[in-house]
Parts: C-alpha cells; sequence; structure tokens
C-alpha cells in the first residue's frame, strides 16, 4: 500500500513483538481482524470500499503475517490496545471473521470502551461447547475435524494444509473445488506458510470468564454473518450469538461458506456498510 496522506504502514508496539498494520482513509475508525487461515491481506476487497467512509485499520495478529512475537504468553486483547494506542485511536468498530471473530468479541467485553459496533463474522466463541447431532453432514464433519487433528499430531502440514482450503474454503459440505481458484489458492499459500514459521511462540491467555458465559453484557449493535455452506459449528455459534447478544441480528449469506469477505465481497460490504451507516 502506498503512503498517502490518509494511507500508512507500520509495526506498532507491543509486549514482546510487533504487530504490522495498514490505515487507509479517514472518519470513525474500523478494525479488521483476519482468520486463522489468512492474513490481513484476506481484507483487500474491503479495504478501498470502507475507507471511502471510514479510517479503516487492519492488521496481523501476533503469529501471522509481518508481525513478530518472542516467545511468550501474551494477550489479543491488550494487543488491541497497544495497537490502537499506537495509532491513537479511542474508539472504533470492531469487524473480525472466525478466530478473529471470536477475538473481536471477548475484546468486546474486556474492553467495551473501545468498541463502538461489533461485526462478528463466521466467528468462533470462547467457551462455547458446540455439541453436534447425530446426522450425516455432522458426522462427516467430526470425521474431517478429527482427521485435522492426526495430521498435525503427524506434522503432515502439505495434507493439513489441503484439508483446512477444503473444509474453510469450500466448506465441509461441498465438493471439494467449490470455491473460486483465487481464494483457495490464496488460503493454501498462507496456511502452509504459517507451519514454517522461524519467529517465536506465543501462547495467547483465554478471556476469563469466557465469552459464552457473558454474551448478554454485549449493549454495542451487532451485525452478525455467516455463510450458507459453513460448519454445522459456525452457524450454531451464529444463532448463539444472535439469542444471547440484545442488540445484534443475523445475516445468512447465500453461495458463501467461511471467508464471506473474500467469496462474497460485494454482498459482504454492502450488507457490513449499510449496518455500520444506521448504527454509528
Amino acid at each position: 500500500m502506498p503512503n498517502k496522506p490518509d494511507q500508512m504502514t507500520g509495526f506498532a508496539p507491543v509486549y514482546k513483538g510487533s504487530l504490522y498494520y495498514e490505515v487507509a482513509g479517514s472518519g470513525q475508525p474500523l478494525l479488521l481482524i483476519h482468520a486463522g487461515v489468512a492474513d490481513c491481506s484476506m481484507w483487500d476487497a474491503q479495504m478501498d470500499e470502507f475507507s471511502r467512509s471510514h479510517r479503516v485499520i487492519r492488521y496481523d495478529t501476533r503469529g501471522f503475517g509481518q508481525s513478530r512475537t518472542e516467545t511468550t504468553q501474551f494477550s489479543n486483547r491488550q494487543d488491541i490496545i497497544d495497537l490502537f494506542k499506537h495509532l491513537g485511536v479511542e474508539k472504533a468498530g470492531i469487524i473480525g471473521i472466525s478466530r478473529g471473530g471470536q477475538i473481536a468479541i471477548d475484546f468486546t467485553l474486556e474492553h467495551p470502551e473501545f468498541v463502538s459496533a461489533l461485526v462478528p463474522v463466521a466467528a468462533g466463541i470462547s467457551g462455547f461447547d458446540y455439541q453436534p447431532g447425530d446426522n450425516q453432514q455432522a458426522r462427516l464433519e467430526i470425521e474431517l475435524f478429527n482427521h485435522m487433528d492426526e495430521l498435525w499430531e503427524k506434522k503432515a502440514w502439505d495434507e493439513l494444509t489441503d484439508l483446512q482450503v477444503r473444509v474453510w474454503a469450500d466448506g465441509p459440505s461441498q465438493p471439494e473445488g467449490r470455491a473460486p481458484a483465487a481464494i483457495r489458492d490464496y488460503m493454501r499459500k498462507i496456511v502452509r506458510a504459517s507451519f514454517d514459521r522461524q519467529d517465536g511462540q506465543a501462547t495467547p491467555q483465554p478471556l476469563e470468564p469466557p465469552a459464552i458465559k457473558r454474551l448478554s453484557e454485549i449493549q454495542q449493535p451487532t451485525l452478525i454473518l455467516v455463510g450458507e455452506y459453513d460448519s454445522t459449528g459456525e452457524l450454531a455459534a451464529a444463532d448463539e450469538l444472535e439469542c444471547q447478544i440484545p442488540l445484534s441480528r443475523k445475516v445468512g449469506i447465500p453461495g458463501a461458506a467461511h471467508m464471506i469477505p473474500m467469496e462474497r465481497p460485494e454482498l459482504f460490504n454492502e450488507v457490513v456498510l449499510g449496518f455500520l451507516k444506521e448504527v454509528l
């Protein structure tokens, strides 16, 4: 990203590490938190569009992309506070997908004064103990996730990468190769590279008590997004968020699995910007 008056890149100092960030636009701040199978570049289709009306910040979470860490325990929530202090942000709308969605929810609970609106996308929920039903789809997903664990134990990184792309790009219930090749190739590159990182091992400190016991505390307007082809666990998590967060509404995105901002960028941008215009 070239540096213009309203664009910049840099590194924010955090406890025993540094976070790579990019900023574009002006106006009310928005923070974009990427998925665990991506880095901040996954938001390419949002940066230009969102920065027309907002000051948009995207960053690589610790252990991902260009961010760096020593071997340490750390808090993703504190990392965001340190990033905000570095950039002079007092309050922001928070958009997070998957693991980034869980971080966004946890951050909102721990530091509500910094959050103006919340958009969890295909989000995890800390402490959520999803129990799949006894049906063919649930059994298929259990088999896929167990196989992921086996490949992780074997350090079979190439096979694990292919399986993660199949589950999170295509959708666990969908044929392999359903998602656009550009998304599959992007995820394969990012996921495979993550297994060869050379910096330290960072252990995130969980939110206590976890979010699942505290969702009713969230008072910010909240837009919950989930893809039609995502896993049954993610669909159940979206239902849980809608049920427990008072000022929330859920929108299902047709024809998409987990990576909604990449797979359906025009629809994603339209829905999110419409929500932000309404609540901010």
